[in-house]
């Protein structure tokens, strides 16, 4: 069985004069990742790895909710193929994730969040929106084999407040 846990970035700041990968999250999306962050931390949530992209505002949310986890960096990861906004590259990284890792987080973006969410998951979800987590399971034991899964849980920071 494979669990996939996806967490869209925190809200970013467009206050900067910066390149898309550089913008920064705004005080909000700092507020709402820890807010996520601590209440998966109270769900004993243990991903045997996580990825994030590189673009800040996806590193930094990955950070904090990390923090809050009290993860240990040696299991996590930055990768390229998760600064994608179609879905296309990130579907073809998860499938390539080692098989001995059941449970994996990744820290990305929309569009190619929710379109994953609703492809691969057996709920409707409008938006995932900024410091929003999805989790799906599948019932197959291969990364490469994953189609359909059961959405089993959704956490929106508007829901915690």
């Amino acid at each position: 069985m494979k669990n996939l846990l996806f967490m869209r970035h925190g809200k970013s700041s467009w206050d900067l004069d910066v390149g898309d990968q550089d913008r920064p999250l705004s005080q909000r999306g700092i507020t709402d990742a820890h807010r996520v962050g601590n209440n998966l931390s109270k769900a004993n949530l243990n991903p045997d790895f996580v990825f994030s992209s590189p673009a800040n505002r996806a590193l930094h949310t990955a950070m904090i909710c990390l923090r809050n986890l009290k993860f240990p960096m040696t299991k996590f990861q930055i990768t390229t193929d998760l600064y994608d906004f179609s879905g296309n590259q990130v579907l073809d990284f998860v499938k390539k994730i080692d098989n001995s890792l059941d449970t994996v987080m990744i820290f990305g973006h929309n569009h190619a969040f929710t379109h994953l969410v609703n492809s691969l998951g057996d709920s409707y979800i409008e938006n995932v929106p900024t410091s929003g987590f999805v989790h799906i399971r599948f019932n197959q034991d291969s990364w490469a084999s994953i189609s359909q899964g059961k959405t089993v849980e959704t956490i929106f920071p508007k829901h915690l407040k």
